[in-house]
């Protein structure tokens, strides 16, 4: 078990019990008495208001209590590195967001496991190229959360530029791009679209629900019509 989440186990026991022995707490948590000590004494550093002493018992003092959202050690760095990737790959508000998002989640966590942000070592370095790769992807993925249409000029791999009219239904992230889940009113099929070959992108004022069957499980649905996905108009970028 990971120091942060002993830590915070521990917690939980001092707050189960109204006095308890390091004995008591090392047999629950699978350490020595002089861990348990340890642990006890960094809680305190840390503003925890455990009370007692060796070889007498300790109790939380009455009253305390941990923030509601809580996490474990591992589940600090999902969020850590889901963040930094976030960061990384998606747009400046996307990122944003992130940093308000990590800066709340640290102010209500305990002080160990605040540690755990700041010490994991998970990154997910942005190169310049990123940028240009989610050059359109604020607009399109406002869209798409507001189910409204979008009228784009789309510059193909050949180069040949076309204009359409697009339903936006989901954005997927492949590593290196994002792409665009969509009805193309002109081909009137599901195609793919990367957002950062679109050199115009106006947001219609023009909704759609999928009360028409066409929708992102209807995407989902052409995609697996074939196992070969390579050969797939819905999983092609548009030509």
């Amino acid at each position: 078990m990971r120091r942060a989440d002993r830590l915070f186990q521990l917690v939980q026991l001092l707050r189960a019990r109204r006095m308890t022995t390091a004995e008591a707490l090392a047999g629950e948590l699978r350490v020595s008495k002089r861990t348990v000590y340890r642990d006890i004494a960094d809680l305190q550093r840390s503003g925890i208001p455990v009370r007692g002493e060796a070889g007498v018992g300790y109790r939380l003092e009455r009253g305390f209590e941990l923030p509601p959202l809580t996490f474990n050690s591992e589940e600090i760095e999902a969020l850590v590195i889901g963040m930094r990737m976030v960061e990384a790959f998606g747009d400046e508000e996307l990122a944003k967001a992130t940093r308000s998002a990590m800066t709340k989640i640290q102010a209500v966590l305990p002080e160990p496991l605040r540690r755990v942000i700041e010490d994991t070592a998970l990154f997910a370095p942005s190169l310049p190229w990123h940028t240009v790769r989610t050059q359109g992807l604020q607009q399109i993925r406002r869209a798409t959360n507001d189910r409204v249409k979008v009228d784009v000029s789309y510059v193909r791999a050949d180069g040949q530029t076309s204009e359409r009219v697009l339903r936006p239904l989901g954005l997927y992230f492949w590593g290196r791009s994002w792409s665009l889940a969509a009805w193309c009113e002109l081909r009137q099929a599901y195609r793919n679209f990367r957002p950062d070959r679109m050199t115009r992108i106006t947001i219609l004022d023009e909704s759609f629900d999928g009360s028409d069957g066409i929708d992102l499980d209807g995407f989902v649905a052409a995609m697996r019509h074939t196992q070969d996905a390579e050969d797939h108009p819905a999983l092609r970028e548009e030509r």
